[in-house]
C-alpha cells in the first residue's frame, strides 16, 4: 500500500470521527479502541463497516497473508459467497451446520446458503479441471468473506457474523504429499503471525465439523480469547482443551471390595451435600469430592437421528466443560435435559442419579476416562434421598462408552508424562488439519495414477481469520491511552503532527510532510485548527508507529519525535529530520 509522491492523507479532509468514549456494547479493548479511533464502526450485530484507517490495516494484513500464501507455492482464485445446497447436501453438512448458516431460497425456491466454508467447492473445482496425477499436487487458496450465524455475535471483530478468511486447500496423491503441504502451511503461518508481531502459540487441536485427522491450531495469546489451552513448561506440550486426551490410570483389582451398600442420605442432591453426609455417617471414612461419581445428563441428536439421553459419569470434582464434551460428540448436537424430559423419564431422579438409573431409562451412559475398572464410586441409587456406597466400576455397572467431557485444570498431569499443566487463553487466529480422503470420498475425487489406475485424492485444509486479526493485533498492542501498532500494519509510518500556529512552523511543516512522502514514507498529516491537546490525544488513539511534532521547538530549530511504544521523544535538529525520521522508521 505505497502512497503515490504527493498524495498525502490530511486529518482536515480524512473521513475521520475519534470518539472519547468507549461505545456502550463494547467489552473488551480492541471493541472500545477501533470504534473509538475511528477505524470501524456497527452496521448490525456481528457486522462492521471498515472505514479509511481501519482498511488500510486490513489491507496491510491481508497483503501479507497473500505474499507468503505465494511464497509457498498456492495460487489464489476467488469462490462465490452464495453457494448452492447441493454439495452441502453431498457432504451431510447442509445439515451437520444447523443452525449456524445463513440459508435462503432465490426467487424459484432453490435453496441457497451463505458460504461458512468451502471445502465442498474447492473439492467440485479440482475433479472438474484434473484427472492426472501429472496434475497434483496443487494448493489454492482464497481471501473472503464468510457468513455464519452466531447467536450471541460479540467483542466486536473477534466473534461476527461476517468476517474475512483466507482458506487454502492442498491436493495431493499420497499421505506424504499432504504431510510435506501440511508443513508447507505450518512454516507459512509462522512467518505471517511473526511479521504481524503477534504473540502466538501453536496447540494441538480437534477438527470439528471439517473432519480430518492431524489438527493444530494457532491461538493469540490474550486475557480475553474465548480460547482455553494447556501447555506443560517441563516438556513443551501444548494443545486446546478440546484436545486434550485425559491420561488413563491402571485398572484396579477389587477382589477386597465390599459389596455396594445403598444409604437414606436425605436431602443431598448436590456433590458438597454429599461429601459432608459421608465424612459424617461413614465412620472411620474421609471423603472428597473426587471419590463422588458425578452424573450429568444430556441429550445428543445425530444429524438426521432422534435424541438419545446420554450420562456423562465424572469425578465429582470436575465439572462437564460443554466445548469438550461438543467436540467428542460433534457434528452431533448436545443440550442439557430440560424438566420435560425428566418429566418423561422417571427413572431419572434428578440430584440422586446413578449409572443403572441411566441404562435402565434407555439412555447410553459415558463415562470420564478416570473412571477404570476397579474404581470404587459414592453416587446416586436412583432414588430421591438415596446413595449407594462402594459401587465399583467393571462389577457393578459397565459404563457404554468413554468421552472427553471433563473439564482441564491446571496441574493436571500432561498427556505426554512429562510434567503437570498450566491453562492460558488465547484467540484462535489460524487452524490448520489434513482432511485427508473425506471430501475426495464425497465427491469421488480421483485422478488416474502413474500405473494407470483411479487414485483417490487426499486433501489439507488451512485457514486463517484475516480480519480477525487486526482485532487480534489491537489487544496485544494497546495502552491506557490508545492502539499501539506494529509498523508492518500500521495505517501510516509517521503521524505528522502540527503544534504550533505560527506561519513559519506550518509551512515547515507542510514541506516536511512532502519531503517525507517523497522519501517513500506513508503519512499522516494532521493539519486541524484543534488544539495541541486534542490532537495528541488522537495521535496516541490512533496508534501510529512514529509521531512527529512541529511544535515549540521549531522556533530553537528542532522537531519532536516520539515512538508511540516506548513513548520515548527526541529532539532532533530541522536540518537533519527527515534523516533522522527516516532512520526511526526503518531502523
Amino acid at each position: 500500500m505505497a502512497t503515490l509522491p504527493g498524495v498525502i492523507t490530511r486529518m482536515s479532509t480524512l473521513f475521520l470521527r475519534t470518539l472519547r468514549d468507549d461505545p456502550a456494547d463494547a467489552e473488551v479493548p480492541s471493541h472500545k479502541l477501533l470504534v473509538r479511533a475511528g477505524y470501524i464502526r456497527r452496521t448490525a450485530p456481528g457486522v462492521y463497516s471498515w472505514l479509511p484507517l481501519g482498511l488500510r490495516v486490513f489491507r496491510k494484513i491481508e497483503d501479507i497473508v497473500r505474499e507468503e500464501m505465494n511464497a509457498l507455492g498456492a495460487q489464489e482464485i476467488l469462490l462465490p459467497a452464495l453457494l448452492p445446497r447441493e454439495p452441502y447436501e453431498t457432504s451431510g453438512r447442509w445439515t451437520e451446520y444447523g443452525d449456524n448458516v445463513f440459508r435462503l431460497q432465490d426467487r424459484k425456491g432453490n435453496d441457497m446458503m451463505l458460504g461458512p466454508t468451502h471445502e465442498e467447492l474447492f473439492t467440485q473445482l479440482v475433479k472438474g479441471e484434473y484427472s492426472s496425477y501429472k496434475d497434483l499436487p496443487v494448493i489454492l487458496y482464497q481471501i473472503q468473506t464468510k457468513y455464519r450465524d452466531e447467536e450471541r455475535p460479540r467483542a466486536g471483530l473477534l466473534r461476527g457474523r461476517e468476517f474475512v478468511m483466507k482458506d487454502s486447500y492442498s491436493f495431493d496423491t499420497t499421505d506424504a504429499g499432504l504431510d510435506h503441504s501440511y508443513d508447507l502451511h505450518r512454516a507459512a503461518y509462522q512467518r505471517i503471525f511473526d511479521r504481524l508481531g503477534v504473540q502466538y502459540v501453536i496447540v494441538a487441536a480437534t477438527s470439528g465439523a471439517m473432519g480430518g485427522s492431524a489438527s493444530e491450531e494457532f491461538l493469540a495469546e490474550c486475557e480475553v480469547g474465548e480460547d482455553t489451552f494447556v501447555r506443560c513448561v517441563e516438556s513443551g506440550y501444548a494443545a486446546n482443551v478440546e484436545a486434550v486426551i485425559t491420561p488413563v490410570p491402571a485398572e484396579l483389582p477389587y477382589d477386597d471390595a465390599p459389596a455396594p451398600v445403598v444409604h437414606e442420605t436425605g436431602q443431598t442432591p448436590t456433590i458438597d451435600t454429599l461429601v459432608a453426609w459421608a465424612n459424617q455417617a461413614l465412620d472411620g471414612r474421609s471423603v472428597e469430592a473426587a471419590d463422588t461419581l458425578k452424573n450429568v445428563l444430556v441429550k445428543i441428536r445425530k444429524p438426521g437421528e432422534d435424541w438419545v439421553i446420554t450420562g456423562i459419569g465424572i469425578p465429582g470434582d470436575r465439572e462437564v466443560d460443554f466445548k469438550r464434551l461438543e467436540a467428542s460428540v460433534e457434528p452431533a448436537e448436545v443440550e442439557l435435559l430440560t424438566d420435560d424430559d425428566f418429566a418423561a423419564n422417571p427413572a431419572l431422579v434428578r440430584g440422586y442419579i446413578g449409572p443403572k438409573g441411566v441404562q435402565a431409562a434407555g439412555g447410553t451412559y459415558l463415562v470420564d476416562p478416570r473412571v477404570v475398572t476397579g474404581t470404587r464410586w459414592i453416587t446416586g441409587a436412583d432414588e430421591a434421598g438415596k446413595h449407594v456406597v462402594d459401587l465399583v466400576a467393571g462389577r457393578d455397572f459397565t459404563p457404554d462408552g468413554v468421552i472427553e467431557a471433563a473439564q482441564v485444570r491446571a496441574g493436571d498431569p500432561s498427556p505426554d508424562g512429562q510434567g503437570v499443566l498450566e491453562t492460558a487463553r488465547g484467540i484462535e487466529i489460524g487452524h490448520i488439519f489434513q482432511l485427508g480422503r473425506k471430501y475426495a470420498d464425497a465427491f469421488e475425487l480421483d485422478v488416474l495414477g502413474e500405473n494407470g489406475k483411479p487414485v483417490r485424492v487426499t486433501m489439507g485444509s488451512y485457514g486463517l481469520g484475516v480480519s480477525r486479526m487486526v482485532a487480534v493485533i489491537a489487544e496485544q498492542r494497546h495502552d491506557d491511552k490508545g492502539l499501539v501498532w506494529p509498523r508492518e500494519v500500521a495505517p501510516f509510518d509517521v503521524h505528522l503532527v502540527i503544534a504550533n500556529k505560527d506561519q513559519a512552523a506550518v509551512a515547515g511543516a507542510q514541506q516536511l510532510a512532502e519531503e517525507l512522502d517523497a522519501a517513500g514514507l506513508q503519512v499522516l498529516f494532521d493539519d486541524r485548527k484543534a488544539s495541541p491537546g486534542v490532537k495528541f490525544k488522537d495521535a496516541e488513539l490512533l496508534g501510529m508507529p512514529t509521531v512527529v511534532v512541529v511544535g515549540r521547538g521549531w522556533a530553537e530549530g528542532t522537531v519532536e519525535v516520539r515512538d508511540r511504544a516506548t513513548g520515548e521523544a527526541t529532539a532532533v535538529p530541522i536540518d537533519g529530520a527527515i534523516e533522522a525520521i527516516i532512520a526511526a522508521v526503518r531502523g
